[in-house]
């Protein structure tokens, strides 16, 4: 398998300079920490290519495999990967677990469970999709990791509304940053589809707000 390199994937800031995630002309943006625009990343592309010390698996509850991403992450990393899932026990909504990456150029996965949205439950599905990339991040930190890259949990056949999902990503991510400066060098949101990859440029600007250096290279100043 041909690795990608995280670090060649672009950074928020490069993005803004790029003029690929447009700046926005909301006046009630909150500033971001300037160091956040070098450390998120957003990609569209195969996440299980990309040698991250970490990749999220967006996974159901048995830990055992299936459709899209899930099944995907299972083939790559081969048969050893199955093997140590089943002595893991599955994996309530909202939590995940952690497993060594085996064929994958990344070290680790590590495998949450998304909600299956509902309308009705539109709260607690929130709250839940929230935990999984809290659960994620904590994993990761604990085990001193520098770098890990997200699908888009529950965003797929579980129904969550993408932008919803986007934006209870970003701000997941970005408050859990805020609050644990100095962990993880890079989070890197990864989308397979070109429609997945509008829903989160047209969000961005507002979670992870451009500073005055990305404001005016973006026009070219």
């Amino acid at each position: 398998m041909n690795a990608i390199k995280v670090n060649a994937i672009p950074t928020l800031r490069q993005l803004y300079k790029k003029g690929v995630i447009p700046v926005g002309s909301s006046t009630s943006r909150t500033s971001v920490q300037n160091t956040l625009l070098d450390r998120i990343s957003l990609w569209q592309g195969d996440v299980t290519k990309l040698d991250a010390d970490a990749i999220v698996n967006a996974a159901n509850g048995s830990l055992l495999g299936g459709g899209g991403v899930d099944g995907a992450i299972h083939r790559a990393a081969g048969p050893e990967l199955l093997k140590e899932c089943r002595t893991l026990r599955g994996c309530e909504t909202g939590d995940a677990k952690i497993t060594k990456g085996y064929r994958l150029p990344a070290k680790h996965v590590i495998h949450t469970v998304g909600p299956i949205y509902a309308k009705s439950q539109d709260d607690e599905c929130a709250r839940l999709l929230a935990s999984c990339y809290d659960k994620c991040l904590q994993l990761a930190v604990g085990l001193d990791l520098a770098t890990i890259a997200f699908p888009s949990i529950s965003m797929g056949v579980y129904g969550y509304p993408p932008k919803d999902g986007a934006k209870i990503t970003l701000s997941t991510i970005r408050n859990y940053l805020e609050l644990n400066p100095g962990k993880l060098s890079q989070v890197i949101l990864v989308v397979f589809s070109s429609k997945m990859m509008d829903v989160y440029l047209a969000q961005i600007s507002e979670i992870f707000p451009p500073d005055v250096d990305c404001e005016l290279d973006s026009v070219g100043l």
